[in-house]
């Protein structure tokens, strides 16, 4: 469904959604924090008041950008990356700490966080280099700059530390892949990950032997097709060993305790009982609660206002974080999956109309927006469930928070924007 904003033809599929999506969050925030003294939803002083604000101030920024030309996206990259990257620099010495992370300016009325402007700065400086007619991602060179333009901003927000906002610009990688990198540097860095965890659950040895059997195996069976020497092997079964001996020294001289009790909690690596209920008390606390909520709305859930685990304040950033389980207790199965088909509908749509694009810089931008809110999305859903480690990553459209909010906001509208002046219909 297409229709338009004046002269500027718009996608009210993906707005549509998009609402959808935000009115359920700011729903389920309600409930989350409401109290027996509840207020106006314009009393800025609470938690549902202040979202309310944001959401007001988010759908402002989307109209202004209907109104800005275009071409300023892709003209001004390389400012708005630099801007981006200079704003995540100076939080190391201007930097507010929260919940241990130093990733926020505090600009006294609400507090900023950069890394979230800075991931839609990322993607339109990936997309203009990586739209520019010289730019070849085939050409090693080129490949290194493209990947180094994900990785400086996410070296940056590493130390503060915030590894979930890491996390998110290394998934703009799969922009590259789109674009024609070779997918072996995805199998390696897929392997690595693998390897990485074998060795914390099974050891160096159990993993280098499962590593050269498997590559053995996998030496004798490949496809004809697949051009595989010995040399080959032997200098990829070298870097496993070799990065299967680092891994101990990185968990435990490069990991801070709490990312190790998130590995050791996920992957049942600790033995000790006193130690194990420590951390249960502590990491696993959240996951625990969060799936019991989730768990007690059944099918059709509790109804709204109605959940116990919510209003008991048993789940400790449910407004945020964790506003999953909200969605489960007080709207149960039906609710999750109604917001799931949601989601997921919304992002088949972006990835519809990236490749309908003609102009390369809209259509690779359009992949680095559904990068980032694919990663979210898997990554706080898993989270949530228990699935995978819990780095602290919000729901796009549905977790509290204003720079989150504004910010994939900014990022849906830029590319509506961009899709909406395409230069070829394909109606």
């Amino acid at each position: 469904m297409r229709g338009s904003i004046g002269k500027i033809r718009v996608d009210w599929v993906s707005i549509i959604l998009y609402l959808i999506l935000v009115f359920v969050g700011w729903v389920n925030i309600y409930s989350s924090t409401v109290t027996e003294n509840h207020s106006s939803i314009f009393d800025f002083s609470t938690i549902y008041g202040k979202q309310f604000f944001f959401i007001i101030i988010s759908l402002c920024a989307a109209g202004f950008i209907f109104i800005v030309n275009t071409k300023a996206f892709e003209r001004f990259a390389a400012i708005y990356y630099f801007t981006a990257l200079l704003l995540l620099s100076g939080l190391f010495v201007f930097g507010k700490t929260i919940a241990g992370a130093t990733s926020w300016y505090n600009l006294g009325f609400f507090n900023f966080q950069p890394s979230e402007l800075a991931k839609i700065a990322t993607a339109i400086a990936l997309a203009k280099y990586l739209s520019d007619i010289q730019t070849d991602i085939k050409n090693n060179l080129h490949a290194a700059i493209a990947f180094g333009i994900l990785l400086i901003p996410a070296l940056l927000v590493i130390p503060q530390p915030d590894p979930g906002s890491a996390l998110v610009f290394f998934a703009l990688s799969f922009v590259l892949f789109r674009e024609g990198f070779s997918l072996k540097l995805f199998w390696g860095v897929f392997a690595a990950i693998l390897l990485f965890m074998a060795v914390l659950k099974w050891g160096v040895i159990w993993s280098i032997g499962g590593l050269v059997l498997g590559g053995g195996l996998g030496f004798m069976l490949k496809p004809k097709r697949i051009k595989w020497s010995w040399t080959k092997l032997s200098f990829g079964l070298l870097a496993g060993v070799l990065f299967a001996t680092s891994v101990n020294y990185v968990f435990n001289e490069v990991f801070e305790q709490r990312h190790r009790d998130r590995f050791s909690l996920w992957l049942d690596l600790e033995t000790d009982p006193e130690i194990l209920e420590k951390i249960n008390r502590s990491i696993g606390y959240n996951t625990y609660q969060s799936t019991e909520a989730i768990r007690a709305g059944g099918f059709f859930g509790k109804g709204f206002l109605e959940g116990t685990r919510t209003k008991g304040d048993f789940v400790p950033e449910q407004h945020s974080d964790y506003i999953f389980s909200t969605l489960g207790e007080e709207w149960g199965f039906l609710g999750t999956t109604v917001v799931v088909l949601l989601f997921t509908t919304l992002l088949l749509r972006l990835l519809f109309l990236s490749e309908r694009q003609s102009n390369s810089f809209n259509r690779i931008f359009g992949y680095g927006v559904v990068s980032i809110l694919s990663i979210h999305y898997i990554i706080n859903i898993g989270m949530v469930l228990g699935l995978l480690p819990t780095i602290g990553i919000p729901l796009p459209y549905l977790s509290y928070g204003g720079s989150g909010m504004l910010g994939f906001t900014l990022l849906l509208f830029i590319f509506l924007k961009l899709d909406g002046n395409r230069l070829k219909e394909w109606d």
